[in-house]
């Protein structure tokens, strides 16, 4: 059974930074695609950043150059590092795993950027 689990959000001033990591249990991070989605009050779950079995990143273009995702084989994690944080960077950040037919979704943590 894969889980994921999210940790490191929380509150924080327009222009700071924040670290999210994603810890796997049940699978393998390097043989999955592993991304990180979040969600704003009222909006649709959006893609933020993705990185592929073969260590290919893509970032939505809203934080390119500012974010940046990278994965700890050892550790199993996946982590998200988040600079210059703007207001509308607010949201639940989800961790997602996805290999062939199979996804799962962590539960989520709460960033929230402060004008």
């Amino acid at each position: 059974q894969v889980q994921l689990v999210e940790s490191g959000g929380g509150l924080v001033q327009a222009g700071g930074s924040l670290r999210l990591s994603c810890t796997v249990s049940g699978t393998i991070v390097s043989i999955n695609v592993m991304s990180w989605y979040r969600q704003a009050p009222g909006k649709q779950r959006e893609l933020v950043a993705t990185i592929t079995t073969s260590g290919i990143r893509s970032y939505a273009d809203s934080v390119k150059d500012r974010f940046a995702i990278s994965r700890d084989i050892a550790k199993n994690t996946v982590n998200l590092q988040m600079n210059s944080l703007k207001p509308e960077d607010t949201g639940v950040y989800y961790c997602n795993s996805k290999r062939g037919a199979f996804s799962s979704w962590g539960q989520g943590t709460q960033v929230t950027v402060s004008s």
